[in-house]
């Protein structure tokens, strides 16, 4: 799998939280913080992939930010 155009250029890192939670981040600012359910399900996405740069970490940090599919994708 190829990492998006977008993804490439600017890159989502994420930090977890005391509480559990994940924050998410690009450019150095924080894009949305995830919590409850949805962190796990995120966390074991995260750790089901090669590190920050890999492609599905990539694809499902934009996801669960909510930038995703603006209509620039391919």
């Amino acid at each position: 799998m190829e990492t998006p155009q977008g993804l490439a250029d600017d890159p989502y890192d994420w930090s977890e939280t005391k509480s559990g939670g994940i924050r998410i981040l690009r450019g150095g600012r924080v894009v949305c913080v995830i919590g409850g359910t949805a962190a796990g399900r995120l966390a074991a996405r995260l750790a089901a992939a090669d590190g920050a740069d890999d492609p599905r970490a990539q694809l499902a940090l934009a996801k669960a930010s909510g930038h995703y599919k603006h209509g620039t994708e391919r």
